[in-house]
Parts: C-alpha cells; sequence; structure tokens
C-alpha cells in the first residue's frame, strides 16, 4: 500500500519558517520524481517545488530563494523548508510521487495535505 504521510505545517508569522516533511512508502522511494505542491481557497492546484532522482530542482518563481527542496532516499522522505513566509504562502501543502516516463499517469500518488497557515 502506497503512503505518503506529511508533516510539519502550521501557523507562523510573516517572515518566518517552517520545515515540511514527507515520509514515503510502498514505492520504490528513489526512482521516483518528488514534490511539494499547494493548494489554497479558491485557486488550483499549483507546483511549488519538485526534485528528480538526479537532485534536478523545479522551484515555482513565487517560492524561488525562499524555499529548498531536499530528498533523503536512504530514509524515504523529502523535505521543504520555508523560509521568509508570505502570507500569500497560505495553502494546504501536499506531497506527491510521480514516476517519470510513459507510465507517469499510472503511477502518480499524493498525501492528504498539511495546513500551513502565515499570518500575523
Amino acid at each position: 500500500q502506497v503512503q505518503l504521510v506529511e508533516s510539519g505545517g502550521g501557523l507562523v508569522q510573516p517572515g518566518g519558517s517552517l520545515k515540511l516533511s514527507c515520509a514515503a512508502s510502498g514505492i520504490p522511494f528513489g526512482i521516483y520524481v518528488m514534490g511539494w505542491y499547494r493548494q489554497a481557497p479558491g485557486k488550483e492546484r499549483e507546483l511549488v517545488a519538485s526534485i528528480t532522482r538526479g537532485n534536478n530542482m523545479i522551484y515555482s518563481d513565487s517560492v524561488r530563494g525562499r524555499f529548498a527542496i531536499f530528498r533523503d532516499d536512504a530514509k524515504n522522505t523529502v523535505s521543504l523548508q520555508m523560509d521568509s513566509l508570505k502570507p500569500e504562502d497560505t495553502a494546504v501543502y501536499y506531497c506527491n510521487a510521480n514516476l517519470a516516463g510513459p507510465k507517469s499517469t499510472r503511477y502518480n500518488y499524493w498525501g492528504q495535505g498539511t495546513q500551513v497557515t502565515v499570518s500575523s
């Protein structure tokens, strides 16, 4: 059974920091592209950051320079360090695992999400 379990969300003030973690099980973690997405009320889910097995990283323009994604294949985890948080970062953050290639739509998994709220 595939499971992606997020942790680390919470309430922080603008300018603060949070670190999100995602623990994966039931997949060959090392061959999957891992990513963090977020969805705010009334908005579409959007990619925040992703990281390939070769540690190639993609960041959305809105978070580049403030967030950092990291994977630890020995622990089957992917983390998102979020610094200089802004109110517009408020959203539910989801962990994603995707097998790149012809079967990418079939082998695509989501966590349940963790709430991040940035407010004074």
